[in-house]
């Protein structure tokens, strides 16, 4: 009889237990679900404001007003974009919107890694036409950290709303587009460590967000004096993409002009389609501040996911920065009735 009730007393422990565990992870999930739900309602109020705000403190006034956004080149010839002052015209392009921009924040250690790949396998994967360099199609791999995400305005509570997905950590693969004479990026996949912000990078702004388990290590000396290592992997879905880059982090210098490095690294306009919504936003920073690395790739699976465009890829190289404090803007909705094609950029442009 003891034992029986003892039998008996354990498992109404065990279902307590399992009680408790279950009311714990609802908990969590339903401050996850709220809080998703708070920055979702501020977003939606300081769009309704973001034409009322001034940008006195960040460019002329004459260079922003214009409510209509569409990615077109907003008077600027394509032929600007190449220019030696290619920043500048992004940040002028940038807030020629009234309200731009709507986050600030720094994006720090990053390291490019760059594949090439067939332009016809990776054209069937993107929905826009591919910005090629001399008939060359790739696609770039972006590790790095996000640090202090804030709005513009919103003051203090815009601030504390979006301290939970202030910071975190990044993976993103993206390959090179146009869009009616604009060049920009499109994101295939991205990964990150924060679960609120996989939640709402999608219907914000069409980010393909997936949350992963990120782990980046310092940058450490190594070999002779100038020399840095840095490794990371990325854990989804049963599989991983682990890397390490070697770079001289003595070295640092702006891109060549009309390089192949300007041509993967200085892009200001992001592109995306989440279901059958297209959307763009703009981005400024000063140029990249850049030096070369060395790749070594220990798995890969994760990335095969992204689409068939990896069957043909190689990698070619990558760099390192320490990284830029960028503005990011809004949103804004696409025509969606364009078709798309292969096109070739023979002039290096924004």
């Amino acid at each position: 009889m003891a034992a029986l009730q003892r039998k008996s007393l354990a498992g109404r422990c065990a279902a307590n237990r399992n009680s408790l565990g279950a009311f714990s992870r609802l908990r969590r999930n339903g401050n996850r679900i709220s809080h998703v739900c708070l920055l979702e309602k501020w977003m939606n109020a300081a769009r309704g404001a973001a034409g009322c705000r001034s940008t006195k403190s960040l460019a002329i006034n004459e260079l922003v007003g214009r409510d209509l956004a569409e990615p077109a080149g907003n008077g600027i010839s394509p032929s600007n974009f190449a220019i030696s002052g290619t920043s500048e015209i992004a940040k002028r392009h940038l807030l020629s919107i009234r309200g731009e921009p709507l986050f600030l924040a720094n994006w720090e250690n990053l390291i490019f890694i760059h594949y090439e790949t067939d332009p016809q396998e990776l054209q069937r994967c993107v929905p826009y036409d591919l910005d090629c360099y001399h008939g060359r199609a790739f696609v770039s791999l972006v590790a790095f950290t996000m640090h202090g995400m804030r709005p513009r305005f919103g003051g203090r509570i815009g601030e504390l709303l979006l301290r939970p997905i202030a910071t975190h950590d990044f993976l993103n693969v993206r390959t090179y587009v146009r869009h009616k004479g604009e060049p920009g990026i499109y994101f295939m996949r991205e990964w990150l460590s924060s679960r609120i912000a996989a939640c709402l990078g999608p219907w914000s702004f069409g980010l393909p967000y997936r949350f992963g388990r990120i782990d980046y290590q310092p940058s450490t000396g190594c070999g002779s004096a100038g020399d840095h290592e840095r490794r990371g992997k990325v854990e989804a879905d049963a599989r991983s993409f682990h890397f390490c880059a070697t770079f001289e982090a003595n070295d640092l210098g702006i891109c060549t002009s009309e390089s192949l490095d300007e041509f993967l690294l200085e892009r200001y306009t992001a592109f995306t389609q989440f279901r059958k919504c297209r959307r763009f936003f703009r981005i400024w920073h000063e140029p990249w501040q850049q030096v070369p690395a060395k790749i070594q790739i220990a798995t890969d699976d994760l990335i095969h996911s992204t689409g068939r465009w990896w069957r043909d890829a190689r990698c070619i190289g990558g760099n390192y920065s320490p990284g830029v404090n960028v503005w990011m803007g809004w949103p804004h909705a696409i025509d969606n009735s364009d078709r798309h094609s292969v096109t070739s950029g023979e002039a290096l442009i924004l």
